[in-house]
């Protein structure tokens, strides 16, 4: 029977920290998974008879295969200079099987009722390993995202990514040798760089699938998992439920964001009728419970709560998101918390704008008179971002400001700058939606 929906997912951290922990290897149990995943499709193919536990077929080929090189390998370095030795016996056990450390290793771990997925991105998030590769690690081993991916994410070139996740490997194996989950106490001081993992997971995905075509290409879905399983590991930490909220709020407005025929929509064009009432409910009590910290999930999680609650785009309380974006700021400086709040800023000088002033001004020709000093201050910042920041935050500068030419009434400026960001942009429905404010019909 093939692999059904969702049935990979569950199977591969369970398959991959198994067989790390009997090689003693995290390049290891990726590579031997990956073979023995391959195994299956084709004993599938074949017609072979019906596998009941994917991951304990797929464990028990990975460790045959394991033993087998290990045993030749083994032969051959201890025959190498040894060729004269008619005594020497080329079958004999290399002394690598870790069927013991595997067993108690699991046993340990099982009785604690550690999430597979935890246990690997606590392995991946080691202080032996730089801060900058353990998200690498974590990302690529754990959460499943590729190399293009990740460096999209951090804002650096793929070999970049690609050198970080081999340094990392190298560096694990050499500081910790064999692979061992750590104990609670480690774990806790690797939390932070855990939670923000599945965050980056969740970014990514929110960033660039919009409408997933199926369960197994649902990142979103899977990172609400592991936070499911972090909330149940740390029931009490502020900054996981504050997590899990901003991915249950993110998730439940995302059935809205695009229109029936694959077009991504603005913000004030979604209809909020079509959010997850359920999600957004158990959303907003996560944000409620994460209020209580001041950590930087607590405060995003108070911002996706702000525009949950909103019943409407234009009672959104933008004055107050601002704020928020400041304190995150404070605590998280990045070049997209920064776009952030220069787009919340923007929003609410325009929402104050629109109180006292119906309309904006414009001449004969459909262009504005002037903009509020203020916007004008916004655009600069922008601009300078749009410049300077990373790829992904440059990208958002330059969305954010075609959007505020577009709601000062500059629509030729906007529909230039938005059939240049067409040509650029891989995501296709935020693709249909520049080409549609550009007056272009998608092909």
């Amino acid at each position: 029977m093939p692999l059904g929906t969702g049935e990979f997912e569950e199977a591969w951290p369970r398959i991959v920290r198994a067989l790390a922990s009997f090689t003693g290897s995290l390049d290891d149990a990726e590579e031997y998974a990956a073979e023995a995943v391959a195994r299956a499709a084709a004993h599938d193919r074949a017609g072979g008879a019906g596998i009941e536990s994917y991951a304990a077929w797929c464990t028990s080929v990975a460790k045959r295969a394991w033993l087998d090189d290990a045993r030749r390998r083994a032969v051959e370095r201890r025959l190498a200079p040894e060729l004269a030795r008619p005594e020497a016996d080329p079958v004999s056990n290399p002394g690598t099987d870790r069927t013991a450390m595997d067993a108690d290793d699991l046993s340990v771990h099982v009785r604690e009722g550690l999430d597979d997925r935890l246990a690997l991105l606590f392995v991946a998030c080691d202080e032996a390993i730089s801060p900058a590769s353990r998200m690498v690690l974590a990302l690529r081993v754990v959460c499943g995202l590729t190399v293009p991916e990740i460096a999209g994410h951090l804002g650096i070139q793929e070999t970049a990514a690609a050198a970080r996740l081999t340094r990392a490997k190298r560096a694990l194996s050499e500081a910790r040798g064999a692979f061992h989950v750590p104990e609670a106490a480690e774990r806790e001081r690797r939390l932070p760089v855990v939670i923000a993992c599945v965050s980056a997971m969740f970014t990514v995905a929110h960033r660039t699938v919009l409408d997933p075509a199926d369960a197994l290409a649902d990142t979103g879905r899977q990172a609400l998992s592991i936070a499911d399983a972090l909330v149940a590991a740390y029931p009490d930490d502020t900054e996981v439920h504050g997590l899990r909220a901003v991915i249950r709020l993110g998730l439940a407005r995302r059935p809205a964001r695009v229109a029936a025929d694959g077009t991504g929509l603005a913000l004030d064009e979604v209809d909020r009728r079509r959010w997850d009432v359920g999600l957004l409910a158990a959303g907003l009590d996560d944000a409620t419970f994460a209020a209580a910290g001041e950590g930087r999930f607590a405060i995003e999680a108070a911002i996706a709560g702000l525009h949950s609650s909103a019943r409407t785009f234009e009672l959104t309380d933008w004055t107050r998101i601002v704020r928020l974006y400041g304190a995150l700021e404070q605590r998280w400086p990045s070049p997209s918390v920064r776009v952030a709040r220069l787009v919340a800023t923007a929003q609410a000088l325009l929402a104050a704008t629109t109180s006292t002033t119906p309309t904006t001004p414009t001449t004969s020709t459909g262009q504005p008179t002037q903009i509020p000093d203020a916007l004008a201050e916004v655009e600069r910042e922008l601009t300078s971002l749009e410049t300077g920041a990373p790829a992904y935050a440059s990208r958002d500068a330059s969305l954010a400001l075609a959007d505020l030419e577009w709601r000062t009434g500059r629509r030729e400026h906007a529909a230039a700058r938005y059939r240049d960001l067409a040509e650029v942009v891989a995501v296709e429905p935020l693709r249909r939606f520049c080409l549609r404010r550009a007056g272009l019909t998608p092909p």
